[in-house]
């Protein structure tokens, strides 16, 4: 099934049988006896470094000391405490670069406690159960707009929920979930899980959700404000940077963004196309997770381009490391400087760099590539700032997310400050909530 507009891309590079296989699971869950052991080597440390190593500063030695007497339901609680959203943390949380690697166990012996496995062998097991876990106070009156159904909104809109206001979610898909529901690699969340997730949060009550509505373009900041009592704004980051380069508009060229989210939503992998030769600019997880799907998808020779050196990838070396061991070549202190082919990508141009101290410069040595793929991987940018003042190119808050308009908060990757990480969000809609919920009954 080729595209006769662009040569070298195809679909259906793999059976399908294999390509469920290269799509399954990326860590298998512990079973009940796997828990247990993997649970025994906690040391169960007092002022845990694990726990201040956590974004949502979860009590990890606790919910493992649960795990290991065989209550793995208390051991969710102690989680979803925290982090309403600990079943996907668990999945997708870099936990080599936080918990696991300030881990005792790590540090004398290499080997760390699995909390990323534990944490999600305890939240699969209560969110298999019917019940929601949390009940809403009694209700308030007040409403609250959120703005954005990703992990910040979601965060937020749940623990708002559970003080009894009335919340309402926007957001501009077609389905909640935002980037765990459409910016993950499909092995880090198999079986659905994201739209799972977020069924079983709403499952609270007190929420309801409106999709296809746009901050700027179906909905405005003044109208919100002046319908509810408070907004939270979880926005994301809408826009792709362009890469600049000579060729960027030819066929074969597009944003990996919009690559991964059309891989989550297939119903079928065999129908999606991808180059023999594929090229993904960048060094960040976007750029890990479509190069090495890419891969999976049947792609012959992959390659990420950096610009800087490993050490500078904002990838995990963990990240790094899986790219590398399923064939995808990574291709340090380079830039793309032309994209040639006639109307279709046939090859990049990449010059060397080098950092002088002054900044990152060309080096004059360039290499070509062989593409018929490429993929743009170089970060994303706020749609709309909704006027609201900016920190560099993000909504600027203090404290918990409150902006410089009074009522109006804001977190997860739209908002200045954190890394751009789901655990992140988490505990940023989180606060914003907490803040929210003492102005609305001070």
């Amino acid at each position: 099934m080729s595209n006769p507009m662009t040569p070298g891309i195809s679909a259906a590079r793999l059976p399908a049988e294999m390509l469920a296989q290269n799509f399954a699971d990326l860590h298998t869950p512990l079973d009940r006896h796997e828990a247990r052991v993997a649970a025994d080597r906690c040391y169960f440390c007092y002022d845990a470094p694990c726990v201040t190593a956590c974004p949502t500063s979860i009590d990890i030695p606790l919910f493992i000391r649960q795990i290991s007497t065989g209550t793995p339901e208390a051991a969710a609680k102690t989680i979803f405490d925290q982090n309403i959203l600990g079943g996907m943390c668990a999945r997708v949380c870099p936990t080599e670069d936080l918990c696991e690697q300030a881990c005792v166990r790590e540090a004398a012996e290499g080997k760390p406690v699995e909390i990323g496995r534990l944490q999600r062998y305890a939240t699969d097991t209560l969110m298999a159960k019917q019940s929601h876990p949390y009940g809403r106070a009694a209700p308030t009156g007040k409403t609250v707009a959120v703005v954005g159904a990703g992990p910040a909104g979601l965060a937020c809109a749940h623990r708002l929920a559970m003080h009894g206001h009335d919340v309402t979610i926007f957001d501009a898909q077609t389905k909640p979930g935002g980037l765990n529901e459409f910016g993950i690699a499909a092995y880090k969340s198999t079986d659905d899980f994201a739209a799972r997730e977020v069924d079983w949060l709403m499952g609270i009550g007190g929420i309801t959700l409106q999709t296809g509505k746009a901050l700027g373009r179906d909905l405005s900041l003044d109208a919100l404000a002046g319908d509810f009592d408070a907004v939270f704004l979880a926005v994301g980051l809408g826009g792709v940077n362009a890469l600049q380069t000579a060729g960027e508009e030819k066929s074969g060229v597009r944003n990996a963004v919009d690559f991964i989210a059309e891989l989550r939503q297939a119903s079928d992998l065999t129908s999606l196309p991808v180059g023999r030769d594929v090229v993904v600019i960048g060094g960040g997880m976007t750029a890990v997770d479509a190069a090495v799907q890419s891969k999976l998808l049947g792609a012959q020779n992959v390659t990420i381009a950096y610009r800087r050196g490993r050490a500078a990838m904002s990838a995990s070396r963990y990240e790094q490391d899986l790219a590398a061991s399923h064939g995808v070549r990574l291709l340090f202190n380079v830039q793309p400087v032309a994209i040639h082919g006639n109307g279709t990508v046939r090859e990049v141009e990449l010059e060397y760099t080098a950092d002088t101290g002054a900044g990152l410069q060309g080096t004059g040595e360039t290499i070509r590539l062989p593409v018929d793929q490429l993929f743009k991987a170089i970060g994303q940018t706020l749609v709309t700032d909704a006027g609201l003042a900016l920190d560099g190119r993000k909504i600027a808050v203090t404290g918990a997310g409150r902006t410089s308009r009074a009522g109006v908060w804001a977190g997860g990757d739209c908002a200045s400050g954190g890394d751009d990480l789901t655990v992140t969000a988490v505990a940023e809609g989180r606060d914003a909530a907490m803040d929210i919920h003492a102005a609305l009954t001070a």
